[in-house]
């Protein structure tokens, strides 16, 4: 009996030891999942905005050492009296509002600083879509009617098979996906789970077969198609997001800080949502669009591109948020209105008509309730009103 209870207290002390290892060389991993388990978790979410790069795999872009894009003071505006309301009920972080490119508010809520680089969320799809103009302008890319496969052969046999690059641009692919954040088993948080365990974009994208449409049949928000085009980018160039990202887009633009990517296992950046700025640089894209692409005294993105970018094309429902290539415009679009905006609160709002655009960001929980979407739109036009 003695040497069966030595054989299994060894077996026990093998079994401990191999867990302490196998713990200690998956931490980072461990820790990851941990953080992307709390994201949003009430007492947590405002501080994981703002330090992204604390639990996830990131990369800095390399931008020139140069001075910012002149961002001047202009006078101080006096927002609508429902602004503090709204800033208490809808989690507001930061608030930028810029007039004819003057900042004429400027204000950070909940501990939040200047100088934080805040998540973009779906913010940063927008920002793939100006970059991908540039792309197309210099002729990596054929056209916008190429199937993807084209320059992404793995997706060859998948449900992006028979999509075309315009498709994608415009979340036409009828590819099978779950964004429900709030479904832990969705697939938008599935995703999640890739990234913090080290896993790839690529290969997770590469997975999806299933299709609820033929391409451009019908329109349905689908946040992977962002990652097929940069699927399609990297293919027709040989070159990392970051890397043209920084060089067509960050540094013409002149930026306060150097901003950040989250990233997958092998350094593929999160596209889709993992870009992180100050608010300030929010405004400063804000503008760039509103002037039809150019900034700092140069034109970014090509004129076209931006006209054509952001027009609703695609078949949103009537009566329904409007949507183009990866901009969105509002439902009841005034001449000149275009959004980019991304979960919990993330908006650049402008008004090209009124020269206005406003940057903002937010740990809103209840950003998907009856309404809140309506609201933010009327009070972004109610600070228009205001400040023009």
């Amino acid at each position: 009996m003695r040497p069966l209870i030595k054989w299994a207290l060894r077996l026990l002390a093998l079994v401990v030891v191999v867990s302490l290892v196998t713990g200690f060389w998956k931490r980072e991993e461990l820790t990851r999942l941990m953080a992307v388990n709390s994201l949003f978790a009430e007492d947590k979410i405002v501080g994981n905005f703002s330090n992204m790069n604390k639990a996830f795999l990131w990369t800095e872009m390399e931008i020139p050492d140069a001075e910012p894009s002149p961002l001047p003071n202009g006078p101080e505006a006096t927002l609508p009296a429902e602004t503090a309301d709204w800033i208490k009920a809808r989690s507001v972080t930061s608030l930028v509002v810029l007039r004819d490119g003057k900042v004429v508010h400027e204000s950070y809520y909940l501990g939040t600083e200047p100088d934080d680089r805040r998540i973009s969320w779906s913010i940063a799809k927008s920002y793939l879509s100006a970059l991908f103009g540039v792309v197309l302008d210099e002729g990596a890319i054929d056209s916008l009617d190429d199937p993807v496969t084209k320059y992404a052969p793995s997706l060859a046999g998948t449900a992006y098979a028979d999509a075309t690059i315009r498709n994608v641009l415009q979340m036409s692919s009828g590819v099978t996906f779950n964004e429900d954040y709030l479904d832990k088993s969705s697939d938008i948080n599935r995703m999640g789970r890739v990234l913090a365990l080290g896993g790839t974009m690529d290969g997770f994208t590469e997975e999806l077969t299933d299709s609820f449409a033929p391409p451009g049949e019908a329109w349905k928000y689908v946040s992977i198609d962002t990652h097929v085009l940069s699927m399609v980018i990297r293919g027709a160039t040989g070159r990392s997001i970051p890397d043209l990202m920084a060089e067509k887009i960050m540094g013409p633009m002149g930026l306060e800080q150097p901003p950040y990517y989250l990233t997958d296992g092998v350094g593929v950046a999160f596209v889709l949502g993992g870009l992180n700025l100050t608010t300030r640089d929010y405004a400063r894209m804000g503008q760039m669009f509103l002037q039809d692409g150019a900034l700092n005294g140069q034109q970014i993105v090509p004129r076209d591109w931006v006209a054509a970018s952001t027009v609703p094309s695609a078949k949103t429902a009537p009566g329904k948020l409007q949507y183009g290539y990866q901009w969105w415009m509002p439902k009841d679009a005034r001449p000149g209105e275009l959004i980019a905006q991304g979960v919990y609160g993330q908006f650049v709002f402008i008004d090209r008509e009124a020269g206005v655009v406003i940057a903002t960001t937010g740990a809103d929980r209840k950003f998907k309730e009856t309404g809140v979407h309506d609201s933010n739109i009327a009070m972004f036009r109610a600070i228009v009103a205001a400040v023009r």
